[in-house]
């Protein structure tokens, strides 16, 4: 007898919800084998779950179907984790910043600066 996709990956820790584990089937963030999974697919032992969370796509075995929560220490006895080690290697890359720094005194002058220039034309007074 299988178990719901949803409450499979929500089981084992996959995710933090089942509404985001059926999200993510809705969206074909989830496939078993090469076909995406509909929230209400049936797993079976020995299945392979691919899982894109983010930037990196996970890889679980199904070793037994479990729909109850089980505690992270448990987690290997239902699920067995195949992902690559480059794929895990992506959450340590560096994250790219979107700030750009701004020369001193070029565009709109900052707090601090608009501060300043107050207590410049007080002192002035």
């Amino acid at each position: 007898m299988g178990v719901r996709i949803d409450k499979y990956l929500w089981a084992i820790r996959a995710f933090k919800t089942r509404t985001e584990a059926a999200d993510a089937c809705k969206g074909g963030k989830v496939k078993v084998g090469d076909v995406n999974a509909k929230p209400s697919r049936d797993v079976e032992a020995g299945d392979v779950l691919t899982v894109r969370k983010g930037i990196v796509t996970y890889t679980y075995k199904v070793v037994q179907p479990t729909e109850h929560r089980v505690s992270a220490s448990l987690v290997p006895q239902f699920a067995e984790n195949l992902t690559p080690e480059e794929e895990l290697a992506k959450l340590k890359a560096p994250v790219e910043t979107f700030f750009v720094t701004r020369d001193r005194g070029s565009g709109r002058p900052t707090k601090k600066d608009r501060r300043d220039i107050e207590r410049l034309w007080d002192a002035l007074d």
